[in-house]
């Protein structure tokens, strides 16, 4: 559990107002957008607006109620309760993030239904114990619909017990603000680098599982900015970082030499 700084964030399309009232109302919140594109450093900025200590997880496969709840464990012979971070944040009445929820089991969505609804109130089975949630707790979750074609999702009732901000990649002008507030780099790098990204973006046939993101821009402005040559960064912060096939390399490269 931390309490962040305010980071920087530039709102794109009225998500902070949605978060300002979701949060008022005791909303949960479902972020849903591809990688990159600012999920989690918005969390972090609505957190420090709040002044809320973050608890954030990331989902896997493997990750489990008991993960996120709790569990036994042994500490010197003797058998002690652990809280899980969900549990934390629950009694705390802290901000908690799990990013990539759909990829978590079944049996995590299910303990989360009645934090999601208007009990707000996590039952801790081998405790015994249901907490209410502490006033001023926030749940937000994110997935990436897009992610593996599709083939993990939410279903429509867990779904619908939150509000929905969809996240996508910002215009070329507000990412190219964004890529020049976050790494300093000259003007005319960042706005090669955004005109770079609608270019790969728009190009379907490229057969990407994921497109270029707004990290890695940044990424690769950083680069430049310590020094290496525009293509080589840009080859080393887009191209290898978003395939491993030749032609689709080359291609990638051909227009990273086009820009710069």
């Amino acid at each position: 559990m931390k309490t962040v700084d305010k980071p920087y964030y530039l709102e794109t399309n009225n998500e902070i107002a949605i978060f300002r009232s979701a949060h008022s109302c005791e909303l949960p919140i479902l972020l849903k957008g591809p990688t990159g594109c600012g999920k989690t450093r918005f969390v972090e900025y609505m957190a420090a607006e709040n002044n809320k200590p973050l608890i954030t997880v990331s989902c896997n496969e493997d990750t489990s109620a008991a993960d996120l709840i709790g569990r036994y464990l042994i500490q010197n012979g003797d058998t002690v309760w652990q809280d899980g971070p969900v549990t934390r944040a629950v009694r705390a009445g802290c901000f908690l993030y799990l990013d990539e929820i759909a990829e978590a089991r079944e049996d995590v969505v299910v303990a989360l239904h009645s934090l999601c609804d208007h009990r707000r109130e996590l039952h801790i089975d081998r405790l015994n114990e249901t907490v209410i949630a502490k006033k001023g707790f926030q749940l937000v979750v994110s997935y990436n619909p897009g992610y593996q074609g599709g083939l993990k999702d939410l279903k429509p009732s867990t779904r619908q017990r939150f509000i929905g901000i969809a996240f996508n990649y910002p215009t070329q002008k507000i990412e190219t603000e964004i890529i020049q507030s976050e790494t300093g780099c000259k003007i005319e790098i960042a706005e090669k680098l955004s005109a770079l990204a609608v270019q790969i973006r728009s190009l379907d046939d490229l057969t990407l599982k994921e497109t270029v993101s707004t990290r890695l821009l940044i990424h690769t402005a950083k680069l430049c900015n310590a020094g290496l040559n525009p293509r080589l960064a840009c080859e080393t912060g887009i191209v290898q970082a978003l395939s491993d096939d030749l032609d689709t390399i080359k291609a990638l490269k051909d227009l990273c030499n086009l820009r710069f």
